[in-house]
């Protein structure tokens, strides 16, 4: 689970770790699932967006995105590692 702010910081802790094994980042996981403790699950589904999957991107579209986030390391690396380094950061 996420640290930083103090281990109360997940409102759903369920929902974080179901969003986690399909994959989604730490980041992203606890995101959705605090939004959804506070406005209902329904609200928070209705108001996402599609970026698609990480498979359908190119390599440097991947690489752009680990840019971003200020992971590091992913230079040298496969698509698939790039990919895991994206969903475990």
């Amino acid at each position: 689970m996420p640290q930083g702010r103090g281990s109360n910081s997940l409102k759903d802790p369920e929902l974080y770790e179901e969003l986690r094994e399909d994959g989604a980042s730490k980041e992203k996981a606890a995101r959705i699932s605090n939004a959804a403790a506070r406005d209902g699950r329904k609200k928070v589904g209705s108001r996402g967006g599609q970026s698609g999957d990480y498979e359908d991107w190119t390599v440097d579209e991947l690489k752009k995105r680990a840019k971003e986030l200020g992971i590091s390391g992913y230079s040298g690396k496969k698509k698939a590692q790039i990919i895991s380094m994206l969903r475990n950061h």
